[in-house]
């Protein structure tokens, strides 16, 4: 245990524990928060909206469909008595328009901040990277890399942009497990959504699994190194969930098995933007079931079992975060403290003349 202690990197990383669910959270911490969201015009962006919104938040939303983003903004609006909802054109997928979004985002907070970024801009499709056309001709045709662009290059750009603007935030502090969320007004929070299909192969979409997979990546990643920058990184991985992105395909396939609810979703969401204490969390989203867990901590289906539709996708990791990479530095440690200075110096020469060779 001590051996475990030692080379243990939750401690070194401020990394919070499992969450909880059983431990309920206050909604109204996310009062005169500032959130900005991409692709927050439909499905449970829209959702999130709506709820932040509605508990006193001011909601950037970022998008490329003008009317129904334009139009979502006036309703919740209207709905709310909140004026502080805001639509700001925003295609993922090009760099000056995120960078223009997150400085209107500045420009529109009450107190000149960003207090939470939500990667939310993502598009699903007809995959045809394994039906490739115009096999006749000399060459395929180039492939349509729409969901790569946006679910990947417009996710890392959103990233980027948050890691320069979120320490920025006046007023906040470094996050922390230890924090209050109901005395931390200003925060600094990346919430990157993912989806089951980073947690699972999804054969009928390779391209949206493989960006997704890319998005549990650059999670795993992020909340490793984030404590850097004082940004608390969470990922919140729904299943298959009745909105306009799941095609008709995948509503054939999923026929008889159930999807998830937007309002599960827009629940676990919240919780993780509200509470202050998570930090370095997954949360996957599922259709509700009744479960019971037994002696053995397995979970099985029970009528008179607990409703759930919300799980820690990473619980496991908590005595041993990331254990691979742990062993490895391990390793890498032991092989610098054999090699001493001496390799250090050596290693060093050869880097240089390296350089000087290029």
């Amino acid at each position: 245990m001590a051996e475990q202690e030692k080379y243990s990197m939750v401690k070194s990383i401020r990394q919070s524990p499992p969450v909880d669910l059983s431990i309920p959270y206050d909604s109204a911490w996310l009062k005169n928060k500032t959130i900005l969201i991409t692709g927050g015009a439909s499905g449970f962006g829209a959702a999130f909206v709506r709820k932040w919104a509605a508990n006193g938040a001011c909601v950037i939303i970022g998008d490329i469909s003008v009317q129904k983003a334009d139009q979502l903004a006036r309703d919740v609006r209207k709905e709310t008595s909140n004026p502080r909802v805001h639509f700001v054109y925003c295609d993922v997928t090009d760099w000056q328009s995120q960078v223009n979004l997150f400085k209107e985002a500045v420009k529109r907070s009450p107190h000149g901040g960003i207090d939470c970024v939500i990667a939310c801009a993502g598009v699903a499709g007809t995959d045809t990277l394994q039906t490739p056309s115009g096999l006749d001709a000399l060459a395929p045709s180039k492939p349509d890399f729409k969901v790569i662009d946006v679910n990947i290059t417009g996710v890392l750009y959103t990233t980027h942009l948050a890691f320069f603007y979120l320490p920025r935030n006046p007023g906040s502090t470094d996050c922390s497990p230890d924090s209050d969320p109901a005395n931390t007004p200003r925060d600094r929070h990346v919430l990157l959504i993912g989806s089951v299909a980073g947690l699972m192969p999804l054969t009928i979409q390779p391209q949206y699994c493989a960006s997704k997979h890319a998005v549990l990546g650059l999670f795993r990643s992020l909340r490793s190194s984030a404590f850097a920058s004082g940004v608390r990184v969470n990922l919140l991985c729904p299943y298959f969930i009745d909105t306009p992105i799941l095609p008709t395909s995948a509503r054939v396939m999923l026929a008889g098995g159930g999807t998830g609810k937007v309002e599960d979703v827009v629940d676990a969401g919240t919780r993780l933007v509200a509470d202050s204490r998570i930090v370095g969390r997954s949360l996957y989203v599922g259709p509700k079931v009744k479960v019971r867990q037994r002696d053995d901590g397995e979970l099985v289906l029970d009528e008179g079992g607990e409703d759930r539709a919300v799980w820690e996708a990473y619980a496991d990791d908590w005595e041993d975060a990331e254990l691979f990479c742990r062993r490895m530095i391990r390793i890498l440690n032991t092989i610098t403290q054999v090699k001493g200075w001496t390799g250090w110096f050596k290693d060093m020469f050869a880097a240089l003349l390296y350089g000087i060779g290029r």
